[in-house]
């Protein structure tokens, strides 16, 4: 997180997935700024190694991950990102089916969407994961 004025905080965003259309989906249900005082600048992943590469090298805040990515599914990538870094990015999946949110849990991560985005659930979500984050508290597994 940068403070970019005394009243409004940037985050770091990295959004995952190998279909454009799904990167787009997610960007537009966040919105570049989802609520007073929060701006978002993203950066965006199509592969694997493209996504962990960007965590080495920027400070990403949260990743948004697409469940149903190829050939690495974002539920796969949440569990490994919490695997290999001591102090991960906070981490959120978009599953398709509510009957992957099983595979959600299982992937450790903090928050799970579901296709189709709603955009006031979902900025609400992403904010408020932000904050916390921020804040130095880590969010309950939270379903929106």
């Amino acid at each position: 997180m940068r403070s970019v004025s005394t009243s409004t905080a940037e985050y770091a965003v990295l959004l995952y997935s190998h279909r454009p259309a799904v990167i787009e989906q997610m960007r537009s249900a966040i919105g570049e700024a989802p609520a007073e005082g929060v701006r978002i600048e993203y950066a965006v992943a199509g592969e694997y190694d493209e996504a962990v590469a960007l965590i080495d090298k920027y400070e990403i805040d949260l990743v948004l991950l697409d469940g149903e990515a190829q050939p690495a599914g974002g539920l796969g990538i949440a569990r490994q990102l919490r695997d290999e870094f001591d102090e991960p990015p906070t981490l959120a999946v978009v599953v398709a089916r509510d009957a992957d949110r099983w595979l959600a849990a299982w992937s450790r991560a903090d928050a799970v969407l579901k296709h189709p985005l709603n955009p006031v659930t979902t900025g609400q979500t992403v904010v408020d994961l932000l904050v916390n984050r921020a804040a130095g508290s880590a969010p309950a597994q939270r379903a929106a």
